[in-house]
């Protein structure tokens, strides 16, 4: 799963899954039928920003890092979440989590889908069930590639 970037509390404690955003995503995972240990959860920045920055700049520079990252992990499927991570790892400055959610895309070579960001969700209590259903789209391909 890749997020825009870790907030405080992830930041300062180094776990990806702990403050409220996280938390709503941790309960629609479960609800979904998938375990904390069945997803990495990591991020295109890899820090949370202190001031302001040149987003697209430093956006290329960690996706660099990300890149080596996916390399590493080998991941079996790719979940954007957020406007922020799919325009990033798709390299496309319109792609658009609306448009491209409850599909699969074939991006660098991964099985990738997208989904709201949590924090969204959370905000939007109306998008909860959009949430749940592509955590759903997830655990159904991730549990059929498991057999």
């Amino acid at each position: 799963m890749i997020l825009d970037n870790p907030g405080a509390r992830e930041d300062r404690e180094g776990d990806p899954v702990v403050c409220g955003t996280r938390q709503t995503l941790q309960q629609a995972a479960s609800e979904a039928g998938l375990k904390k240990d069945d997803l990495y959860v990591t991020y295109i920045l890899k820090r949370r920003s202190v001031r302001a920055y040149n987003k697209d700049e430093v956006r290329q520079t960690c996706m660099i890092h990300l890149e080596q990252q996916i390399v590493e992990k080998k991941p079996k499927l790719v979940l954007c979440l957020g406007n922020v991570a799919v325009q990033s790892f798709f390299r496309n400055s319109e792609a658009d989590v609306k448009a491209l959610r409850g599909t699969w895309h074939n991006v660098q070579g991964y099985q990738t889908t997208v989904a709201y960001h949590p924090l969204a969700v959370r905000r939007r209590p109306n998008l909860w069930s959009y949430f749940l259903h592509d955590l759903e789209f997830v655990a159904e391909r991730y549990h059929n590639m498991n057999l």
